[in-house]
């Protein structure tokens, strides 16, 4: 009686692994893909990634689970609504900021830094 089995092998350039991304990486990634002219497809196959696995982080980051980097460009625009000077004793005195984008409002405290003004901002973009 003769036995008769079959080896398997899988060689190393067609192994499939899961990798694991930080959370940096993934942010540049996706702030590849915001650039005008960029594709998904296109900034995923230049990371050697599916563009599903883009598109999901690009979904995290909408809903606020994966913070982006800064723009390159430190140079942006937006609106500027100037109301008419108030009387002293009808202001509140409160000194604080409210950032409005869309449904969602942010009031910082009294006296925000510049810089954390900003970062609020970039946040809600």
């Amino acid at each position: 009686m003769s036995a008769y089995f079959e080896v398997l092998t899988n060689e190393r350039g067609t192994q499939r692994r899961n990798r694991k991304w930080p959370d940096e990486l993934k942010a540049e990634i996706v702030a590849e893909t915001l650039r005008p002219g960029a594709t998904v497809n296109e900034v995923a196959a230049r990371h050697g990634l599916q563009a599903n696995q883009v598109s999901a982080w690009r979904r995290m980051a909408r809903e606020g689970k994966l913070v982006l980097p800064a723009p390159e460009d430190a140079v942006e625009f937006v609106s500027l609504m100037v109301a008419p000077a108030m009387p002293p004793e009808a202001s509140s005195g409160t000194g604080s900021v409210e950032i409005s984008v869309g449904a969602v409002t942010v009031r910082l405290e009294p006296g925000a830094s510049p810089e954390r003004i900003a970062a609020v901002v970039r946040a809600l973009a």
